[in-house]
């Protein structure tokens, strides 16, 4: 095992860049803009250029790397192919051979960003001890990762793990952004938990703290509901529901040892896991009833940690 590995986490604003040690420690961490101008085509270069940089900044050479693991927001196939990521402008291309071959060859490993950060909680975060997890990302939508044996569960399309597109609701008349109507994450995201308590406040004409609001954020819903808001505690309640159930048909399938919740909306904390619990328990198959509920730890350096133990899984 060479010293050294990359973790790049490529956002729709900034690429996150995290220098390791191969034992999963942070030598440093870094941001550089993502320009997005001609279809994204200088996303890449400029991902080798900081790379090669921070190498001659430590004295480090390309030798001395293991390979560079890259976290993406859109599908990713087995051998490093993109599946279009339209945040970026990018349409099918290998996303792995090119960087690697700015780099000199360097090994290159990449996967879905939601994905790749569940790997990141796996190995060192929420579900660090676990070789099975689930993980969902609540923050504007629903993002989701599962990991099997302690690897990234892809699929054949690079779709494993899209949790927040499984339909809850029928009869929603809402377009998701995905196109269909319904989706776990027109409810149980930060904007969709927002987006019901406008209906809700449309609808209930009980006294809400809620009322006094000009915006209403996620932060707010739950705040109070802590305090005992009737109508908050109800579409936290609803949150809960959707999410319980949700992830009762998912641990029926991949029976995890633990589910990871993180996301902006998981810094609710207790209330939030307590809520998902309560509609999870009585629907769950029995086998998996008493899978573990933990929040997640990494934060936002979830992805670049699960990009580098892609390339140390490898």
């Amino acid at each position: 095992m060479k010293p050294y590995a990359f973790g790049i986490d490529i956002g729709g604003t900034t690429v996150k860049c995290g220098f390791f040690n191969s034992d999963g420690t942070f030598v440093e961490k870094w941001e550089i803009p993502t320009r997005k101008e001609d279809d994204g085509a200088m996303i890449l270069p400029d991902i080798a250029e900081a790379i090669k940089a921070k190498l001659a900044e430590h004295g480090v050479s390309m030798d001395d790397v293991e390979g560079i693991g890259v976290g993406v927001p859109g599908p990713v196939l087995d051998d490093g192919v993109v599946n279009g990521c339209v945040n970026l402008g990018w349409g099918v291309f290998n996303v792995a051979e090119k960087l690697s071959g700015l780099l000199g060859d360097v090994p290159v490993q990449v996967g879905n960003d939601a994905n790749v950060a569940a790997l990141g909680e796996q190995w060192l975060g929420g579900g660090k001890g676990f070789k099975n997890v689930v993980m969902v990302t609540l923050g504007t939508g629903v993002g989701g990762g599962i990991i099997i044996g302690g690897k990234i569960l892809a699929g054949s399309h690079g779709a494993g793990g899209e949790i927040g597109h499984i339909q809850m609701r029928k009869n929603e008349t809402a377009v998701c952004g995905c196109g269909k109507k319904g989706c776990l994450e027109q409810y149980a995201s930060a904007t969709g938990i927002v987006r019901m308590s406008k209906i809700l406040l449309e609808k209930d004409k009980n006294d809400s703290s809620l009322r006094s609001l000009a915006e209403i954020t996620s932060k707010d819903i739950f705040d109070a509901a802590k305090t005992g808001d009737a109508l908050s505690l109800k579409l936290v309640d609803t949150l809960g529901e959707m999410l319980g159930t949700a992830l009762a048909h998912i641990t029926a399938v991949v029976d995890p040892d633990v589910i990871v919740i993180g996301g902006g909306v998981s810094k609710a904390g207790q209330i939030l896991l307590d809520a998902i619990e309560k509609h999870y328990r009585p629907v769950a198959f029995h086998a998996c009833r008493s899978t573990q509920f933990k929040l997640a730890v990494l934060g936002n350096d979830a992805g670049m940690y699960g990009a580098v133990r892609m390339v140390l899984n490898r």
